[in-house]
């Protein structure tokens, strides 16, 4: 590859995707200008040898989808003005939900870098074939180019002026009532996994990538697994190497498209993820607004991202979010029901690497995650076990105070990281300094003393926190058979 200069970069090309059913793997290539390709490799075990009819449409569908959002990892390279589609056309509707993911789920990288992304990425679009359906429908080659002065994308897709949304309508597949459910080897997806097993749901554990921590997690649940690979274009790594712009992109978007082409391959009606309501809530930043580390766990992604796949997809396909209804304090409250998890669980990030060794030790103890987890469990298990499971009481240790601050919104913003709102850390810390065997913890004493006589008392109160709430994607019949245990 020759020397790579970002500011020299005109155009990014979704060049082609495919997919090989008698080895399971997809193939998405991407490049800047004529440069080399770039060629990701999604494996699925257990895809079928041959598929046929609607079926086949929409995994190619769903094929098309996963490559134009995987392609935000490529597309950060350069963010350049102009992007074009070379082997296949794509609906108003398409276009509208992939620059919604890209400009909210690169916010963070943007911020970080001093970018202005707002209607910088967009997409060609071509009026609608008589069989076209999103993402999926056939037509041209859709090479025109957008450029930097299109308006900006709003937070929640809407038609193009550019065109007519696409009359056409997935069709119903007759997908078998079965869920493939993300596991990420925290609290939350094991919340959800319990409570689809206590609702009498089938499931299969599903994960993406090599880490063997998520691994002996889905082992432990004792369910069908499924472990999807999925391999980046080397490429893209020398790229950074060479001084490419980088950071953080919404890896939960990709893995919903990743798991919406398995859930098709697998002929499986429900891909469930764990994503609480506290996820819709950014870091407030002076003089900038709102940034959302996790955007793409957000509700706004997955009701846009939820009523495109059935209305483009497979109508028969649901995408939810399981724990949508309940802040992080209430999926703290729902985990530590059982103990049967402490051994194997972790939500540190530190220790999920693209390298996928398991860690030594599974909590880090220092990081965002690992303080605000063990912050919203607190309140909900015994001290002694809580401690057991992290190693040492994270809260007796005055060196971390800064740490604890910023989730408290206390002359910091919210980590970028996937925490609560500010709102529950300081009702859980609250909570702790009114009991005796947390209240003499340094950093609790820290809060009772320094922090909390400058908050209204109503405020710091963790009932209204823990109420269900209304908002959620999850059918129905299944929601009625959770929703007493949730509120217990």
């Amino acid at each position: 590859m020759t020397a790579f200069d970002k500011d020299q970069v005109s155009r990014f090309r979704f060049v082609r995707c495919d997919f090989a059913a008698d080895t399971g793997v997809a193939r998405l290539v991407y490049a800047f200008d004529d440069g080399p390709e770039m060629t990701e490799t999604v494996a699925v075990p257990g895809a079928p040898f041959q598929l046929d009819g609607e079926r086949a449409a929409a995994v190619q569908r769903a094929l098309r989808l996963l490559h134009l959002v995987a392609g935000v990892s490529y597309y950060k390279a350069a963010v350049p003005a102009q992007v074009c589609i070379d082997g296949y056309a794509i609906d108003a509707d398409t276009a509208a939900l992939v620059e919604t993911i890209y400009l909210n789920g690169l916010g963070e990288f943007a911020y970080r870098n001093g970018l202005d992304l707002r209607g910088r990425f967009r997409l060609p679009v071509s009026p609608p074939s008589p069989s076209g359906r999103g993402a999926g429908g056939e037509g041209t080659a859709a090479t025109a180019v957008a450029g930097a002065a299109a308006a900006s994308v709003v937070p929640s897709p809407q038609p193009h002026s550019r065109g007519e949304r696409g009359s056409s309508t997935a069709p119903i597949l007759g997908l078998r009532e079965h869920a493939l459910v993300a596991i990420g080897g925290g609290k939350d997806s094991l919340v959800s996994i319990e409570a689809l097993r206590h609702a009498g749901v089938a499931e299969t554990v599903t994960w993406i990538g090599g880490s063997q921590l998520i691994r002996a997690c889905a082992e432990r649940t004792g369910l069908p697994m499924l472990n999807i690979g999925r391999t980046l274009a080397p490429e893209l790594f020398e790229l950074n190497r060479q001084g490419a712009w980088n950071g953080h992109i919404p890896v939960t978007a990709v893995n919903s498209a990743i798991m919406v082409l398995a859930a098709l391959l697998q002929g499986v009606d429900q891909v469930v993820f764990s994503n609480e309501r506290s996820a819709s809530y950014g870091s407030q930043i002076a003089g900038t607004g709102e940034v959302n580390h996790q955007w793409s766990k957000g509700w706004a992604f997955e009701k846009a991202f939820g009523e495109y796949v059935q209305r483009h997809v497979a109508a028969d396909l649901h995408y939810y979010s399981l724990l949508r209804p309940l802040s992080e304090l209430a999926v703290a409250r729902q985990f530590a029901k059982t103990d049967y998890y402490d051994a194997h669980f972790s939500s540190c990030n530190r220790n999920f690497h693209i390298l996928g060794e398991r860690p030594v030790n599974r909590w880090c103890g220092v990081c965002p995650k690992c303080h605000f987890v063990f912050l919203a469990l607190a309140p909900f298990m015994p001290k002694t076990r809580l401690v057991r499971i992290f190693g040492r009481n994270l809260l007796d240790d005055g060196d971390q105070a800064g740490g604890f601050d910023a989730l408290l919104e206390f002359q910091d913003h919210k980590p970028f990281e996937c925490v609560g709102e500010g709102r529950e850390s300081r009702a859980a810390l609250a909570t702790l300094a009114a009991r005796p065997e947390w209240k003499e913890d340094v950093l609790v004493k820290r809060f009772a003393s320094l922090i909390q006589p400058t908050l209204a008392a109503d405020e710091l109160k963790i009932e209204p926190l823990l109420v269900i709430d209304g908002e959620h994607r999850i059918p129905a019949a299944l929601w009625e058979r959770l929703r007493a245990d949730f509120a217990a």
